[in-house]
């Protein structure tokens, strides 16, 4: 454990430098836009913190912040949203509202320079993040009177740290990712992003509910807490979080052994559902679960889609929903990965528009606010996605040397998946584990594909 003293001690030389706001470069007027079903449930979640890592330029660092703060202003323009508040009407709806004399995004700006880009894309741990990442363990429903949109640029000794946190009760990882390519687009000198932003949430869902929440006190108790879920909980086990990289030929491998025994009539496993089963089979025997005990598996589903009618894929908001796949630990591992598979598989097929309606329907009945034990028992719940192309995050100075997820929003099982630094079909695949079971998992040749 030195190593991770010495990160402690090193994360703890990180000052803030100074703090701004950046508002939309021209005025806009008032706008505003109701949070819709797909939204309410994410307001006692935790800001969805980001991290990109890039070499160079901290020479020119004072430079580049300018013009990071100077595109950011120009792309804000198009994404107003992030520049304004979350608010209610008069009949305790929720919804986003935008006015120009709001304070828009706060901007830290700060430096550790003894802080190497290599101490910070170790696989280990997101405890060096918490410094270089605003509004750790801080709630959605903060926005009332907080930014919803919090960045900071740490000047690092060979390098630049950007972290932001995002409101998730505003927006999801496509419309994230959405709006940090069009920021580095501009930044590399486009006059006008290439995708603008479709703001109309009511055409996905137009029910108006009104929730009793206006102070983060009414959130759910666990979410004011780091507990892994479990409120009932004397004892909060240790977390321990990781990166485990599968490079283009363990996924194919992967992906060639759920495919391996078709069965009669079926469709191939595609390489989310073959990697998906290969973790929950392996995330199973790390915590060496009895046979009768049930293991979950919860994919948040991009439903852009799946809605009818569908909307585009520039979407901005939350359009996604937890789709939920349950079985006996037992059978989950008396089984070839093709059982796991077609699970997964027949989860995600049938959720069509028929079923995300009455999802929905359902939950208007009767409102509630996500927790995340909600994410189901032993579960393994996977968020981000392969397909979001992060390293295609260039400001202008080069694309980043790593992209990991800050320290909240993090439970036992909470698996998010990146595409690998190398590019094709490598994937990074980030875990968070009871510190025990994670020891397991390190040594699991099976689940490193390693001989």
């Amino acid at each position: 454990m030195a190593g991770d003293q010495v990160a402690e001690e090193k994360k703890s030389s990180v000052k803030i430098l100074t703090t701004t706001n950046v508002k939309p470069k021209k005025p806009l007027g008032k706008r505003e836009c109701q949070l819709t079903t797909f939204d309410l449930p994410y307001l006692a979640f935790y800001y969805n913190q980001k991290l990109l890592i890039y070499k160079g330029g901290e020479a020119d660092f004072e430079d580049i912040v300018e013009k990071l703060k100077d595109g950011l202003g120009l792309v804000l323009e198009d994404f107003h949203q992030l520049a304004g508040n979350l608010g209610k009407d008069e009949d305790g709806v929720f919804k986003v509202v935008y006015e120009d004399d709001m304070d828009g995004v706060v901007v830290l700006v700060a430096a550790a320079e003894e802080l190497a880009v290599e101490d910070l894309t170790a696989e280990e741990g997101t405890t060096k993040f918490k410094e270089l990442i605003p509004y750790y363990r801080v709630l959605n429903l903060e926005g009332l009177h907080r930014p919803l949109l919090a960045v900071q640029f740490t000047k690092l000794k060979n390098g630049l740290a950007m972290g932001c946190a995002f409101n998730h009760a505003i927006l999801d990882g496509t419309s994230t990712w959405h709006f940090m390519s069009s920021w580095a687009e501009v930044c590399r000198g486009s006059i006008s992003i290439s995708v603008p932003p479709f703001h109309d949430r009511t055409k996905a869902r137009n029910t108006r509910l009104k929730l009793n929440m206006s102070q983060p006190s009414d959130a759910p108790e666990h979410a004011m807490s780091a507990a892994n879920g479990d409120v009932s909980a004397k004892v909060e086990l240790p977390l321990r979080e990781k990166v485990f990289k599968f490079s283009e030929s363990a996924i194919d491998q992967i992906k060639s052994k759920a495919n391996a025994y078709p069965s009669e009539g079926s469709k191939p496993f595609s390489t989310f559902q073959s990697l998906s089963t290969h973790v929950w089979h392996a995330v199973t025997r790390a915590r060496q679960l009895k046979p009768e005990d049930y293991t979950v598996f919860t994919v948040f589903a991009d439903c852009r889609k799946r809605v009818d009618p569908p909307m585009p894929e520039s979407y901005f908001g939350n359009l996604i929903q937890a789709i939920f796949t349950v079985t006996a630990a037992g059978l989950l591992l008396g089984n070839p990965p093709e059982y796991g598979a077609a699970m997964i598989q027949k989860a995600i097929d049938m959720h069509d528009s028929k079923v995300i309606d009455a999802r929905n329907k359902e939950w208007e009945s009767n409102p509630k606010i996500f927790q995340f034990k909600d994410a189901g028992v032993n579960c393994v719940a996977v968020g981000s996605s392969p397909r979001f192309k992060v390293y295609d995050i260039d400001f202008g100075w080069g694309e980043p040397e790593s992209v990991r997820s800050g320290s909240n929003n993090r439970f036992d099982g909470m698996v998010y998946l990146y595409p690998g630094k190398n590019g094709g079909r490598s994937i990074d695949v980030e875990i968070t584990l009871e510190a025990n079971a994670m020891e397991r998992l390190e040594k699991d040749n099976e689940f490193l594909m390693e001989v």
